[in-house]
């Protein structure tokens, strides 16, 4: 059985495809490494210009100094319930409305469809929003930046699309056994949905613990602000007094710069740490529709 060669062209194009995706790669971990050096410098390491994307005079004062802050916390705290709580009612209202949508029997389909893609192009804007809002009582509440994340348009599609692809003998040999649509979706489609309930569930995670500006419309009391709100103001201080609230020990080791980049780093660590759990899934999950055969 002969083995396929490659061509010199095809080579040579993966050669290129390799040097420009490592390029990409660089510029995309360069700036993480320098935030991660500055965390982890002392001050005058920081003053003078000499950290890169190496530690200069390690030091972990900077973190333990950002751990004490009640503010920081308090902001951590909100942007953990707020994505947790999201994540978990906009898979649950994607899977229901994707999965009647899934099935060419349901009477009004396409009218449902051409209002879900309406709403993907045009919005009402943020002041009929706000108005919105402020009469349900969402202002100043957690649910103000739990309820604009629900609904995406986009993720509908992709798991209704998942779910059409699905074999529909499975669910008819369900039917026979006695079992109903709920039975049914809970029991034997979902668990068959994994890769891309994995995918979708990332994408509102993610969405949900970079969302600032939600929090810039609908939250002015400081106790209910996310930490991507308080990251945000933290990096615009143009005169940070952070550190000179630091004993004179810690003041030597410390720079204001560091904290920024030591706040950006803590914020950054749950999503890194949850997306090797899930690598295996979403790479299947965003490839759903693609190939049809």
């Amino acid at each position: 059985m002969r083995t396929m060669r490659t061509t010199r062209g095809e080579q040579v194009f993966n050669v290129v495809n390799i040097v420009v995706l490592f390029i990409l790669g660089l510029t995309t971990l360069l700036p993480f490494l320098h935030v991660l050096a500055k965390s982890l410098s002392s001050q005058v390491a920081i003053s003078l210009g000499q950290v890169t994307f190496l530690p200069v005079d390690f030091q972990i004062g900077t973190f333990q100094y950002v751990l004490e802050q009640e503010q920081f916390v308090g902001s951590f705290r909100n942007s953990v319930i707020v994505t947790l709580v999201g994540t978990v009612l906009a898979l649950t209202m994607t899977v229901m409305i994707a999965y009647p949508l899934s099935k060419p029997k349901l009477k009004g389909r396409k009218f449902f469809m051409l209002v879900f893609v309406f709403v993907m192009l045009f919005s009402g804007g943020m002041v009929p929003n706000y108005l919105l809002y402020k009469t349900f009582g969402l202002v100043n509440t957690l649910w103000a930046l739990i309820v604009p994340g629900m609904l995406s348009v986009f993720n509908i599609l992709l798991v209704k699309t998942f779910f059409e692809e699905l074999p529909e003998s499975v669910e008819e040999s369900a039917r026979i056994d006695g079992a109903n649509n709920f039975t049914i979706l809970f029991r034997i489609v979902l668990p068959m949905a994994l890769p891309v309930m994995a995918a979708v569930g990332l994408f509102f995670a993610v969405a949900y613990w970079n969302n600032y500006f939600s929090a810039v419309l609908y939250i002015t009391k400081p106790d209910l602000k996310p930490l991507q709100m308080y990251l945000y103001e933290l990096i615009s201080q143009t005169t940070p007094e952070m550190g000179m609230e630091l004993d004179a020990d810690r003041m030597m080791n410390v720079d204001p710069e560091s904290i920024r980049a030591a706040t950006i780093m803590l914020s950054t660590l749950p999503i890194l740490c949850l997306y090797p759990f899930l690598q295996k899934y979403f790479v299947k999950g965003i490839t759903i529709g693609s190939v049809k055969g």
